[in-house]
Parts: structure tokens; C-alpha cells; sequence
């Protein structure tokens, strides 16, 4: 279905659930004629159903909906109105279903003599008492016949509403039968019997994606938010600021989107806060007056890029250079053999802050490092590109979906692990020559990189996290090592810093649909869930981010 049907088809499903709103609130109001509730209620409908119409270009319930909104507004300021009237308003409600049914059906339905007839119930709403014996007479106009209102007919919406929980228990129902798929398959092959589960391959592949993408929402849903955000914020700083939005059709899981909705409104504050300049400075600097952000979202595959770009001063690298040593996070003279995009990441360091002075908005210390921990949680990467005078973008790669995770299996003790391939950035074979111990830690060298070598072996055999502070806890598989053995490494990335994991066999790379971990287990440390395998075998998924979170927090690598 293309986005012009969609929207049409999601039109007509709220349309007929207003009306049919409407119908219960006039019977109520009908009953009680000073119920406030239903006055109220039967108003904002109406309001919502104009506006709704409007912008679809439907110009009959356009027209009809204004002016059942214009009567109880008159209503809703303490105007009354005869039990007369009752049967023209249930009369209008009823024109009002079949226009909605005739954008599906194409029939044309006349509606011109009910519409006069509003127009005389709203100007005698209008009207003083002492002119109201004058607007009796006008009230009684007579309809042709092709403007009479059909007897009225039950109509059923082809959409429903859905409760976000029952499409979790549909989701997990998939995801298990996903699991028994890979098993039978499994066992098919092992039998010789690799063409007799093609089929059901494909059928629960397509359940699989089916049901993941009902739970995709449109960015519209956040990205129409910022306007408000923006302008606040913009008021506050006494700035003017436009917002741009595009690519709001572009779809993400819920999930994802409700995960990552604090981080994007810290990033816009921000981008008007720290961003945008004064209108005195912009005026100075040859720039107009009203500063720009422009917040997009592209798709890219599996994934989804948002962007939240503004054409304001830019971010200087030296002021993070000069913050970056004072805060000891680097020496001086590490600092000044960095790149300019290099050392700009460090805003993402907990803490840091270049704003000297604290406001509403900024200089508190927290947000940026927040805004990263939530982006790789959920396996997404964040970029900074900026430039002095012209303005900043931040980037952010997201998965378009956490129902189905492509992962690197592999196994270490004879226990089956998985890596989210979002953070593996190469798979090397590396000789022990190639690997050299430096005080408490092991270095190698890949593409001209540095990296830190972790064996999970060792790793995972520490009995407790104060371990991991005693001299070569983690190099113990390493030396009991050959100079002829090699190792398989897994090469993953986080908030810049490249680190080596020794595993002890590699298996393959793979769609997972990953759970969490259920009661008691949920709190254990560096592992964000499970899957099962065709096998059988129950897989673990390591939590990428806390382990190197814990790794340089506690180590200097």
C-alpha cells in the first residue's frame, strides 16, 4: 500500500470512530442538556474531524464538521439550544458517515440542504433572545430529496487498534516458532532431508517480517514534536530559529524510537543552545537572522540515519583540545597529534562540558554521554561532522528494528556467544608475535591501529570484578600460549576505542531474534540476552557496550 492510500485508509478509520463518538455523545447530551463532558467531548471531535478532512482535502466534511464545531462552540460559551434541534444535529451526524463511506466508495452524496440548515442553527445561536421569533421561519427550509439523509447504516472500519502488548506476545509467539524452525532445519540437514523444510522456511520467514512491521511507526510520530521543543527552547535563549523536518514517512520500530526520543531531544536543545547564534552575532557575521535545524531520517539498508544538522557557529576543536587536558582525559601532547574530528568525540565523555556558564539548557555536565550510551544500547553508532562559522551535524545509524539482530557466533569454553555484528568492525587471525604485553595489558596492531587484546577466556573465569585489577589475570591464556598458536580475534568498536576479543572458536554469522533475560537473571553483568540455536543450544549475547564501558572505566588499555 503506498503512503497516499495509507493515509487515506487511516483517515476513514479514525473518521467513522468520531462519528460514531458523536453519536453516543448527542444521545447523552440529548438526555442532560447542560452535560459540560459532552459539550466538550463533541466539540473537540468536531474540531479534530475538520482539520483531519482539511488537510486530506475532503471539502464536504470539511464543511460540515466546521460548522457542527462553530455550534458548539456557541453551545460550549453558554448558549442553549431547543430539543428541536436534536434531529438536524443527529441528522448531519449521520450525512457526516456517508460522506466518509463515499471516499471509498466514490458515490456522490448531497448534502447542500443540511448544510443551510446548520448555517440557520448556528446564527440563531448567534442571535439575542429578542431576535430569535424572526429565526423560527428561516429554520423551516425545505430539502430536495436527493439531499435527504439516508436511513442510517452500522459501517465497520477496515483497521483496528492494537494494544502494543499484544503485538510483544505475537512477536514473542514468532520468535519461537523461528527457534523450533531452525531446529527441525537442523535436523533436517543432519538427515539428509535439506528440501522438505524449504517451504516452511520461507512462510516463517515471512510471519517473522510480517509481524515486525506492524510495529513500525513513522518518524512523524517524534520528528512533528520538535516544533514545539525548538521554539521553547529558542524563546528562552532569545534566538529565532527555523525547524526543517524531513524524511517523516521514514518507518522505525517503536521500540527504537521510544529508546532513542529523550537522546534526539537532547541533541535538538542543544543544537539551538550551543548551535545557533544570537541574532546580533548572525547579523554580523553575514549570516540570517533566523538560524536553521534541519532534523532528517534516511534508510540505509537495515538501519536508519537520522540527522540533526544546524548552520550555526560549529564546534571548535581547540576549546575541546584546551577542556579535554584540563580534565586529564588526554596529555597535552596526545592531545595536539589528534585530528579535529577525533578530538571532537569527546564531547561524548561523561561530564563534559564546554559551556562556562550553567542555564536552563546547558552547562550542567550530563546529556552528551548519556545521549551515546543510549545509541549504542541499542547497537546504533553516533557521528559528529562540524565545521567553524558553518554549523554542526550529528548522525546517528540506528537498526531499523530490534526484533531481528544479525549477529557473529562463536564459542568460548565450549559455550555458544554471540556479538551484534553492529559492533564488529573485523574478524583477524593474529600470531602470538604479533600480540606484545605492555605492564598489565596486551597490545596488537591492526590497519595501523592500536588495540587492546581481552581474552574471554580469561575474562569469564574471574571469580569477581576485584580480580580483574590483579596482575595478568588477563593474560593467563596468553601465556600458557605456544609461539607457533594463533588466535582468532574479534575486532569490536565502541565510543572510538578498538578492542580485541580472543575467542576460541568461530561459527558463523546469523539473523538471531534475541530475548531478554528473564527473573533472576536479569541484572547479570555484560550479557543483554539469549537465543536459542538450531541445535538447541541456548546462545548468549554480550552487552558489547558494558563490557567496554567496564573494561576502560576500571583498566587503563
Amino acid at each position: 500500500m503506498d503512503k497516499e492510500n495509507e493515509l487515506k485508509e487511516i483517515f476513514l478509520a479514525e473518521a467513522l470512530q468520531q462519528s460514531e463518538e458523536m453519536n453516543k455523545y448527542f444521545i447523552f447530551l440529548e438526555q442532560n442538556h447542560g452535560n459540560k463532558e459532552a459539550i466538550s467531548t463533541i466539540f473537540r471531535l468536531t474540531h479534530t474531524l475538520k482539520a483531519n478532512a482539511a488537510a486530506m482535502g475532503f471539502e464536504a466534511i470539511t464543511e460540515m464538521s466546521h460548522l457542527l464545531e462553530d455550534i458548539f462552540s456557541e453551545i460550549k460559551s453558554g448558549k442553549t439550544i431547543s430539543p428541536e434541534v436534536f434531529n438536524d444535529l443527529f441528522r448531519a451526524n449521520d450525512k457526516l458517515g456517508e460522506l466518509i463511506k463515499a471516499i471509498s466508495t466514490g458515490e456522490n452524496i448531497g448534502y447542500k440542504g443540511l448544510k443551510t440548515k446548520l448555517k440557520v442553527i448556528l446564527n440563531n445561536l448567534k442571535q439575542s433572545i429578542e431576535e430569535k421569533q424572526i429565526a423560527v421561519e428561516i429554520v423551516e427550509i425545505k430539502e430536495n430529496e436527493e439531499n435527504k439523509t439516508q436511513n442510517p447504516q452500522i459501517a465497520f472500519s477496515d483497521w483496528v487498534q492494537v494494544p502494543i502488548s499484544k503485538l510483544d506476545s505475537l512477536l514473542n509467539l514468532v520468535s519461537e516458532l523461528a527457534i523450533e524452525k531452525d531446529r527441525l532445519i537442523t535436523q533436517a540437514k543432519n538427515l539428509g532431508l535439506n528440501e522438505s523444510f524449504t517451504r516452511l522456511y520461507r512462510i516463517t520467514a515471512d510471519l517473522q517480517y510480517s509481524v515486525m512491521a506492524i510495529r513500525l511507526v513513522q518518524m512523524s510520530v517524534l520528528f512533528n514534536k520538535f516544533h514545539r521543543i525548538v521554539r521553547d527552547v529558542a524563546n528562552l535563549e532569545n534566538k529565532k530559529v527555523e525547524l526543517v523536518l524531513e524524511g517523516t514517512e521514514i518507518e522505525i520500530d517503536r521500540n527504537i524510537l521510544q529508546i532513542i526520543s529523550d537522546s534526539l531531544i537532547h541533541l535538538v536543545r542543544n543544537s539551538v543552545s550551543h548551535g545557533i547564534e544570537s541574532p546580533e552575532i548572525r547579523q554580523k557575521n553575514g549570516k540570517p537572522l533566523k538560524g536553521t535545524i534541519r532534523l532528517t531520517a534516511q534508510n540505509d539498508k537495515d538501519n536508519v540515519i537520522i540527522e540533526i544538522s544546524d548552520d550555526g557557529k560549529g564546534i571548535d576543536p581547540n576549546i575541546i583540545r584546551k577542556k579535554v587536558v584540563e580534565k586529564g582525559l588526554l596529555a597535552s601532547s596526545s592531545a595536539e597529534q589528534i585530528t579535529d574530528q577525533e578530538i571532537i568525540k569527546y564531547i561524548f565523555e561523561a561530564g563534559f562540558s564546554t559551556v562556562e556558564q550553567v542555564t536552563e539548557v546547558s552547562g550542567r555536565g550530563v546529556g552528551m554521554d548519556v545521549v551515546k550510551k543510549a545509541v549504542d544500547s541499542i547497537g546504533g553508532k553516533i557521528n559528529i561532522l562540524s565545521k567553524i562559522g558553518e554549523g554542526t551535524t550529528f548522525s546517528l545509524t540506528l537498526p531499523a528494528s530490534m526484533a531481528v539482530r544479525s549477529v557473529l557466533l562463536f564459542e568460548v569454553n565450549e559455550t555458544s556467544f554471540a556479538i551484534p555484528l553492529a559492533y564488529t568492525e573485523a574478524v583477524v587471525l593474529f600470531k602470538k608475535s604479533d600480540i606484545r604485553k605492555v605492564a598489565n595489558a596486551l597490545l596488537a596492531t591492526h590497519l595501523e591501529r592500536t588495540l587492546s587484546i581481552i581474552s574471554l577466556n580469561d575474562f569469564f573465569s574471574v571469580k569477581n570484578m576485584a580480580e580483574i585489577h590483579q596482575k595478568n589475570v588477563l593474560q593467563q591464556s596468553f601465556d600458557q600460549k605456544n609461539e607457533e598458536d594463533k588466535f582468532h580475534v574479534i575486532i569490536v568498536q565502541i565510543e572510538n576505542k578498538l578492542v580485541g576479543l580472543v575467542v576460541d572458536k568461530l561459527l558463523q554469522q546469523k539473523e538471531i531474534i534475541e530475548k531478554p533475560l528473564g527473573k533472576p537473571l536479569e541484572k547479570i553483568k555484560f550479557i543483554s540476552g539469549t537465543t536459542i540455536l538450531g541445535d538447541g543450544k541456548v546462545c548468549l549475547v554480550l552487552d558489547i557496550p558494558s563490557i567496554i564501558h567496564f573494561l576502560f572505566g576500571q583498566k587503563s588499555l
